[in-house]
């Protein structure tokens, strides 16, 4: 009897040589296209090719919301980039997928999940970290990770050739300089010639949702985006779901050459490798979230959050998603974020983002306190006495090692 299989299948190339494949060798393959909300993708053809090529079903699930409910928000909460930069959007989308095609094994009676992440990168981890979480009895098949399947397809020129005996049909082609992903989040843009660190990656990737800031337009516009509770609900007032809002706001930002980045990474399997992003939605969001939490949050919380922010950022990174640690950092942030709703203005300019203006009924900003001009309810006498104690182990390692101005500069 033939074993059941659910193949996380997007089209391109790879998962199209794996679904001719796994039928050689003797699966029914469940072909499962998560819609993230990927641009300039028909996804009736890519079903219909699935069922062409083999597949025993062929469908399509609409996780657009979740992945921008779900997994981008908090993640955005917690204002995590991995190594300071990189705002996680394909990490992200990695276990929602996972959770999807483990749902559908369970439906449909499928004992393995199947994937086309290499050996050598973070996906095969995110993959197979969510999938075992959610069910440690299912078995993943990572075709990649397979001396059989390496020595079948040492390179894309083979695949094509297998492609081309089984009258498969794919886009790519034996010249494609680099390969690309994308959801609605970001697209992401590796491999090939950018490989070559002195290649310049701005000039030679082909971007889809980004103009460069050469080419942005030469005045300002305005964007105004509204939170509540750390969570963004409105674009220039207008109330949108989660995805019809990151859409937006990625025209926005796109047309204003907001959010391309080049960072060379450190991979969870031990390797650095060069990556090309544009996320100009989410770029924007990180920022106006980072202005609203500065009226709202007091000082003690934001560095807390600031500090274990990382730990966040590596987790989601390392593909730790459905884990006991994320759970409760996940409860811990949700609490934190409760008086973080506000209005930010940014005025965006050839890349780059100028607060214009910045409101919250929950807004910690006391003018009267913080102003240079007399009045509010803070006496600068009061300072005397505050330093005097916070001055006070100072004063006492001074008189018992005493520091010579030479020394201390």
């Amino acid at each position: 009897m033939k074993q059941t299989c659910v193949l996380a299948y997007s089209g391109g190339l790879d998962t199209s040589v794996l679904l001719g494949w796994l039928i050689e060798k003797g699966y029914d393959v469940i072909a499962v296209y998560v819609d993230l909300g990927q641009p300039c993708e028909d996804r009736e053809a890519i079903l219909a090719k699935a069922t062409n090529c083999g597949a025993k079903k062929a469908m399509i699930v609409d996780a657009r919301e979740e992945l921008c409910r779900d997994f981008a928000f908090p993640t955005l909460a917690w204002q995590a980039r991995y190594e300071g930069t990189y705002l996680l959007g394909t990490s992200i989308a990695r276990p929602l997928i996972s959770r999807v095609c483990v749902e559908i094994a369970h439906r449909e009676g499928a004992t393995v999940f199947a994937h086309g992440a290499t050996g050598k990168g973070n996906d095969q981890c995110r993959f197979q970290l969510a999938a075992e979480a959610i069910d440690p009895s299912i078995k993943v098949l990572a075709p990649w990770r397979m001396a059989e399947f390496r020595e079948r397809f040492p390179g894309r020129t083979e695949m094509l050739e297998f492609c081309d005996a089984k009258q498969i049909p794919v886009k790519a082609t034996r010249s494609k300089p680099y390969s690309s992903d994308e959801n609605c989040l970001h697209t992401s843009y590796e491999a090939g010639c950018l490989e070559d660190l002195t290649t310049d990656g701005f000039s030679v990737v082909d971007f889809g949702m980004t103009v460069s800031p050469q080419e942005a337009p030469d005045t300002p516009e305005s964007v105004t985006i509204d939170f509540e509770s750390g969570v963004p609900v409105a674009v220039n007032g207008e109330k949108l779901a989660p995805h019809e809002l990151v859409l937006k706001l990625n025209e926005i930002g796109g047309r204003n050459g907001v959010g391309r980045t080049d960072i060379v990474e450190n991979r969870l399997v031990g390797m650095k490798s060069r990556g090309v992003y544009e996320a100009p939605g989410m770029t924007l969001l990180y920022e106006a979230h980072r202005l609203v939490e500065q009226l709202t949050l007091d000082r003690d919380l934001v560095h807390l959050r600031d500090t274990i922010s990382p730990i966040v950022a590596e987790a989601v990174y390392y593909g730790f998603w459905y884990t006991a640690k994320m759970d409760a950092l996940l409860a811990f942030i949700r609490e934190a974020q409760r008086p973080v709703s506000g209005t930010i203005t940014l005025n965006l300019y050839k890349g780059n983002m100028l607060v214009a203006s910045r409101e919250s009924d929950n807004s910690l900003y006391d003018e009267a306190i913080a102003s240079m001009e007399g009045g509010g309810s803070y006496d600068q006498t009061d300072a005397e006495g505050f330093l005097r104690i916070l001055g006070l182990p100072l004063r006492v390692q001074g008189g018992v090692r005493p520091r010579s101005a030479e020394s201390a500069s």
